[in-house]
């Protein structure tokens, strides 16, 4: 998943800020799709990962800081939304109730929502993925994800889904769901 300069050219324009949630699992390509949108928007990336480890540090671990890490992300979001750019969340969003921030915030702010879920739909690719992640405290191994997965709630509402195991480039049917 590579972009090129082609890609900022199809960039939406017009209608003002919009609010964009990228949902999936760890290793799926979330976090590199979000970026390359960001890039193609202008807009901030906010990762949630980011936020997750920092709060650890400072001994706030649990289930409880996995949602005031959201909570910040989104109380971030909202300054930028605040200052007519649109952003970028990237984040596993895994149950209803962090999805529910994302839809609460666009309807505060006035801004569409658009909901991208990532998946990979080879799961030895999505495997393979996975461990090739430097192994630290800062990504999940195969069986973490699969944890994760076992708990991952099904996704309702409108969204687009996008599979990185096809061998096409994804971001411009992105951009084209964001317009």
């Amino acid at each position: 998943m590579t972009g090129s300069p082609a890609d900022v050219s199809a960039a939406p324009t017009g209608g003002g800020p919009l609010l964009v949630a990228f949902a999936g699992l760890p290793g799926v390509g979330k976090s590199t799709l979000a970026a390359r949108v960001g890039a193609a928007l202008s807009a901030p990336v906010l990762p949630v990962d980011p936020v997750e480890r920092a709060m650890a540090r400072y001994g706030l671990v649990g289930d409880v800081p996995g949602m005031a890490a959201y909570g910040a992300v989104a109380g971030l979001a909202e300054v930028q939304l605040g200052l007519g750019l649109s952003v970028v969340v990237d984040a596993v969003n895994p149950v209803a109730s962090a999805r529910g921030l994302w839809h609460d915030l666009a309807e505060r702010a006035g801004v569409p929502l658009r909901v991208v879920e990532v998946h990979c739909g080879d799961e030895t690719e999505h495997r393979r993925r996975v461990e090739a992640r430097q192994p630290d405290e800062h990504y999940p191994t195969w069986e973490q994800t699969l944890v994760r997965r076992a708990g991952y709630e099904p996704y309702v509402g409108p969204r687009l889904v996008v599979d990185t195991a096809v061998d096409t480039d994804p971001l411009p049917g992105i951009l084209a769901y964001l317009r």
